[in-house]
């Protein structure tokens, strides 16, 4: 395909207008390594690896799925263990690849070149999110035993997801509460706070919010007990924000008996894919999900989207593969906000 190349290189801030806060530390991918003979330009120009013919957009939206339960019996809120494989597997065919919430919000994305970051979630952390065996192994129908079993079968398939916990016993199995934890952590995947009590937030006080988001912090972090992991991620309960609309900041910053919190992303129920990272637009404390359900979505869930990337593959975030640059074709400039630290690569595809 015959393409005028057409490469802009632009120093500015990585954050989107919507102030999305510095998080420091190295990404959990590293970016892959240049292939090439030594002092080749392919060494020395990384843009030289991206291969433009599979149609780069790092403009593009991303699905940021929201599951609740494993089981027997599909229902709105309740997926069978050969469904939920069943959407791993189309997933996988279709070029989608896990990527983690924190890599997804930080714009850390080293995905593939040529395929698509998807961000997988479970809310609540049922005993059918993560159950342990009585003879000691993980069970193969929970949501942890799919996932280990679909990443050992397909490699480049990163075993990726974040559950989010409410309540005071992780995962419901007495006893094993930081053992499920360290293992999530341990194996690539994460833990966000789901709040205390799952309440509404619609009509809180301002106290009220910060007693239940810092409160489950602080016992999540007290069962994982390690300075190197941090409860930094929100799911809203029902998906419903403050109505005082000057309270939403509490939902990323706050105080609890005297100990802060802070959150790099709030996430919504619904109903729609998120805007890339670097889109101007893109908000991280208001990021849609998507239900990765069949009943009950209203025309607006995974199934949906899926046929509707089909049909308007431009829509889509295709990655470059290389952490450092973002690729886009040269008519979504205009999508991106002011960024640091990154090389923006344009190209026409007429």
């Amino acid at each position: 395909m015959n393409k005028k190349i057409l490469a802009i290189m632009i120093s500015a801030l990585i954050m989107t207008s919507c102030g999305n806060p510095a998080v420091t530390g190295e990404a959990k991918t590293a970016a892959p390594q240049v292939m090439g003979q030594e002092n080749s330009p392919k060494e020395n120009d990384p843009k030289e690896n991206i291969d433009l013919d599979l149609k780069p957009n790092e403009a593009g939206k991303i699905m940021v799925l929201m599951y609740h339960n494993i089981g027997k019996e599909e229902k709105e809120w309740v997926r069978t263990p050969a469904n939920f494989l069943k959407d791993l597997t189309v997933l996988y065919e279709k070029g989608y690849r896990p990527i983690s919430l924190q890599d997804y919000v930080t714009g850390r994305i080293t995905t593939e070149q040529g395929f698509t970051p998807v961000v997988i979630t479970f809310d609540d952390g049922n005993l059918n999110n993560f159950e342990y065996l009585e003879n000691g192994f993980i069970s193969k129908e929970c949501a942890v035993g799919l996932l280990l079993d679909f990443h050992e079968k397909h490699q480049d398939f990163p075993l990726e997801a974040t559950f989010f916990i409410t309540g005071g016993q992780p995962f419901k199995q007495r006893g094993l509460e930081s053992k499920k934890l360290s293992f999530i952590i341990d194996n690539g995947m994460d833990i966000g706070n789901h709040t205390s009590n799952h309440p509404s937030f619609k009509n809180a006080a301002e106290d009220k919010i910060q007693e239940e988001i810092g409160a489950q912090a602080q016992l999540l972090q007290g069962i994982i007990n390690r300075d190197d992991y941090e409860i930094n991620t929100l799911a809203l309960p029902f998906g419903e924000r403050p109505g005082d609309k000057t309270l939403t900041n509490y939902l990323a910053f706050g105080s609890y008996q005297g100990l802060p919190y802070k959150n790099i992303a709030v996430l919504n129920v619904g109903w729609n894919p998120g805007y890339s990272p670097y889109d101007s637009r893109f908000d991280y404390l208001n990021i849609p999900r998507i239900r990765a359900s069949e009943m009950k979505v209203d025309n607006v869930g995974l199934y949906d989207y899926l046929a509707y990337f089909d049909k308007h593959p431009e829509e889509r975030f295709i990655s470059d593969g290389v952490e450092g640059i973002i690729t886009i074709p040269e008519n979504k400039l205009e999508l991106l906000g002011t960024f640091r630290e990154k090389e923006i690569y344009t190209y026409d595809t007429k």
